[in-house]
């Protein structure tokens, strides 16, 4: 009996790719071309290729177009991340489309990126980095590129999930304090001991540092606007890890320039690739190009989650393990 046909958008771990060669007919994109942007494109190459199943990655072009486009021999769309921003989960419902997702390998790897560029931020790694490799430094001075410490601070975390709940484990470690604002407020054996907020301003007032893992969409498009800003202890830190959409990039921007805000990291950007200009300018922003899960451990488990979701649809006809649509 012939292997069904898989179509993978683009270029994934050595290990996912072989296994995917090993259960299906796979069609792969060895050069990671760029072709997952185009949705006429997509459609073409799944009926090209008589795809019966679609891995598809963050960023790629699975909007109402697309899955409107796709053939009908097409059963489901497996994308290589948690996030769905970039699937119209309506219009593959109305096809009869069923996707998944790749939940709760990626928790760990995320928090340590937040993490990484909470420090970063605090202690100016970033400037430093710069001014070494422009060959710059002159050598130790008492008040050089001085910092903050974390050791007894007020970590506010926005989106209390598991990212978040991750994070908190290691900012303990730090001596920080942890404050949280959710949809709803969880039970104690998750908050564990943490502050809960119901609303932002108590949250946002009560904050050394500001970490971000809310989810996307338009109820959280540009949370963090200039109002919300205003409401943050003077010097605070903010890191983005979640969503690009959710700050406003120009009022973030301007409470760097003006001192508001100490120092930001980021590793999500509103229309990534592009960042916004205004960064650029900023010595005191961490920049780093989306790599909450880039581990090779990480990148792999979500390859396998994929392929789970993919097996169960199409090698044994079963449910889909992790399905959004």
């Amino acid at each position: 009996m012939p292997k069904p046909v898989l179509l993978l958008t683009r270029k994934l771990p050595p290990a996912v790719e072989a296994r995917a060669a090993r259960d299906y007919d796979a069609r792969l994109n060895p050069d990671d071309a760029a072709w997952s942007r185009d949705p006429a494109e997509i459609a073409r190459r799944a009926a090209e290729a008589g795809a019966d199943g679609i891995l598809c990655a963050a960023g790629d072009a699975f909007g109402a177009a697309t899955f409107a486009a796709l053939p009908e021999k097409v059963r489901i769309v497996a994308t290589f991340s948690v996030g769905t921003d970039h699937l119209d989960l309506a219009a593959a419902k109305a096809r009869g489309i069923v996707v998944t997702n790749t939940p709760d390998v990626l928790s760990f790897a995320t928090a340590e990126i937040a993490l990484t560029l909470m420090l970063m931020a605090a202690r100016r790694a970033g400037e430093g980095e710069r001014m070494v490799r422009a060959r710059a430094w002159t050598g130790w001075t008492p008040t050089q590129l001085m910092g903050v410490t974390l050791e007894g601070k007020t970590l506010g975390i926005a989106g209390f999930g598991r990212i978040g709940r991750e994070l908190a484990k290691m900012a303990r470690g730090l001596g920080m304090a942890i404050h949280y604002r959710n949809r709803t407020r969880l039970p104690p054996e998750l908050e564990a001991g943490a502050t809960y907020h119901a609303d932002d301003a108590s949250f946002l007032g009560s904050l050394d540092v500001l970490s971000m893992h809310m989810p996307g969409g338009p109820e959280t498009r540009h949370w963090l606007n200039a109002e919300r800003l205003a409401l943050l202890r003077p010097g605070a830190i903010v890191v983005n890890t979640g969503r690009g959409t959710s700050v406003d990039d120009t009022a973030l921007v301007a409470a760097l320039r003006s001192g508001h805000v100490r120092a930001a990291g980021l590793d999500v950007y509103d229309g990534e690739p592009r960042v916004h200009e205004g960064y650029f300018l900023q010595e005191n922003v961490v920049l780093l190009p989306h790599l909450g899960s880039a581990t090779v451990e990480t990148r792999d488990a979500m390859g396998f989650r994929a392929l789970d979701n993919l097996d169960a649809v199409l090698l044994r006809g079963d449910a889909a393990l992790h399905r959004v649509a």
